[in-house]
């Protein structure tokens, strides 16, 4: 059975600082909410509102967690609010037809396969030369999308496979906080004026060991309004996450009903 978690971090505690710089650290934080260890399960989440005084960490996992190591190290025990909420995902999952729509909220790594990189990353570099060395050569390369419209099409082009299509907007407003190389705001719908935005992207920069090579992901925050077109591959997408870098906080999916006069998600 699985279960949605939203899990309060107080910013202003050493241990919630600490997490909240690197995603390798609070991925293992989340894994140490699951008693069956070490984990074998698909665990995703997703980290909300981060701001100077409160951030929420949404965690979806198929067994049932606890977070009181988080709360007591990171958050706010015994508070009201601080409690962690663990939701039965079942109900959810049961309400997806073919035909409904929903509003969605995804923080995802949009990426391309190519087969070396032109401007190669700290950890990609490590790569080129370990292959160079050994004169060996191994799969290609995951190359980031940088710019909006790239990050849009590339949610575009998986929709379908995921078991669901982005419906016409009825209004395309700008995204906050997008900008091109000219300071221009980049318009938040950029292809066939779909019912999705990008809220927020973002470069996460971190190190999974003190003397490890720098991983650099660029992230986008789609919201928007999807409709059910396959219901199996759709549940396979919430439960499975999408795209890569799922272990640092990309991938998951979460719906939201809709109301008759707004078409956004809640995430």
């Amino acid at each position: 059975m699985p279960y949605l978690s939203k899990i309060a971090l107080n910013p202003r505690r050493r241990a919630a600082v600490s997490l909240l710089s690197s995603p390798h650290r609070l991925h293992a934080a989340v894994l140490a909410g699951l008693a069956v260890q070490p984990v074998t399960e698909r665990v995703l989440w997703r980290l909300e509102n981060h701001t100077p005084n409160r951030a929420e960490v949404l965690v979806l996992t198929e067994s049932r967690p606890s977070w009181a190591h988080l709360v007591d190290d990171a958050g706010w025990p015994g508070a009201d609010g601080g409690a962690p909420l663990i939701a039965d995902y079942t109900p959810l999952l049961e309400r997806i037809t073919r035909g409904r729509e929903f509003g969605f909220r995804l923080t995802a790594n949009p990426v391309q396969n190519v087969p070396r990189p032109t401007r190669p990353s700290e950890e990609q570099a490590a790569r080129l030369k370990e292959e160079a060395d050994n004169g060996s050569r191994q799969r290609g390369f995951r190359v980031a999308h940088r710019t909006a419209e790239q990050q849009l099409k590339w949610l575009l082009r998986r929709s379908e496979h995921h078991g669901f299509t982005i419906p016409d907007a009825t209004a395309t407003p700008p995204a906050p906080g997008l900008q091109t190389g000219s300071g221009q705001p980049e318009p938040s719908v950029l292809s066939v004026g779909s019912a999705v935005t990008i809220v927020s992207r973002d470069t996460l920069r971190f190190t999974k060991h003190k003397a490890g090579p720098r991983i650099t992901l660029s992230t986008a925050t789609f919201e928007g309004r999807l409709r059910v077109t396959d219901p199996d591959a759709l549940r396979s997408a919430l439960l499975g996450g999408i795209g890569p870098a799922k272990g640092y906080g990309q991938g998951l999916l979460t719906l939201a009903p809709l109301r008759s006069t707004e078409k956004t998600a809640h995430g």
